[in-house]
């Protein structure tokens, strides 16, 4: 199928799709989302809302159980998908991806691997263009210095940022990160917002998932809020992230501020 290159196709549509987990648990109940080309959101709330398995829906590592009644799960119009094609297509960063590639082989050959869906290198075959794609990929994400340097060498931010470089190396439509702050000091944290503003700014699609409201950078505009497997809240950043949506997401009292762009969650 020949992807649509017009703004504002829908990158995914997801219309009552639930996902069951041991004896009938819920993890996903009968929800509905649709994300266009071009779109940056976020998917904020508590650990245990059903997030990350919602990336899994994504990624295609769940299948959700679809109950009729016009249920259905699809990507760029498509149905089902060759795991290897979906993965050209969509770049993913996540906590569980990182801790796998925390192996004893250079950044560049990281960010190379991603061209083979592969965690580094083994007989693949390297072009020069792959070559060179991955050279403006670190250039891109300003961590040329630390190409040479090995992945379990590298603090948790540094070794973020070529996970980065991995996802993008393929030229994604869109790159979706499932909690990508875990872990990361201030500095780092500060240096990660930077490098996802750029891309947003490239032009690839920002999906992330997160239950840190900082996280949520200047460019993405439309924010859902998850809870108990279901979506909460759907809208326009500014009208979501409220005091008292916040307060009922968390359950927790508190005052939101927003500075520069960024909003923040205070204690009330």
């Amino acid at each position: 199928m020949k992807l649509s290159q017009n703004p504002g196709f829908p990158l995914l549509e997801f219309n009552k799709i639930t996902v069951i987990k041991g004896e009938n648990q819920k993890v996903l109940d009968s929800i509905s989302l649709k994300i266009y080309e071009g779109e940056n959101l976020a998917i904020l709330g508590p650990n245990g809302a059903g997030k990350s398995s919602l990336v899994k829906i994504i990624t295609r590592e769940f299948y959700p159980f679809l109950q009729g009644n016009g249920s259905s799960s699809k990507i760029w119009g498509q149905d089902s998908w060759d795991v290897f094609d979906l993965r050209s297509l969509l770049g993913i960063v996540s906590n569980d991806l990182q801790y796998a590639c925390n192996r004893d082989i250079t950044g560049m050959e990281m960010v190379l691997s991603g061209f083979f869906s592969s965690i580094g290198l083994f007989k693949e075959h390297l072009t020069s263009r792959m070559k060179r794609k991955a050279k403006e990929i670190i250039e891109f994400l300003e961590i040329g210095h630390l190409r040479n340097r090995r992945m379990n060498q590298m603090s948790s931010g540094e070794a973020r940022r070529f996970l980065i470089g991995r996802a993008l190396v393929h030229g994604p439509k869109a790159l979706v990160l499932d909690e990508p702050t875990n872990s990361l000091d201030l500095h780092s944290l500060h240096k990660f917002s930077k490098t996802l503003s750029k891309i947003a700014k490239s032009g690839t699609s920002i999906i992330l998932v997160t239950h840190n409201l900082s996280d949520i950078i200047p460019e993405i505009k439309r924010v859902i809020l998850m809870k108990n497997g279901k979506f909460y809240k759907d809208g326009a950043k500014e009208l979501i992230l409220t005091d008292k949506n916040i307060s009922r997401l968390f359950e927790a009292s508190v005052e939101i501020k927003r500075k520069k762009g960024y909003y923040y969650a205070l204690r009330a």
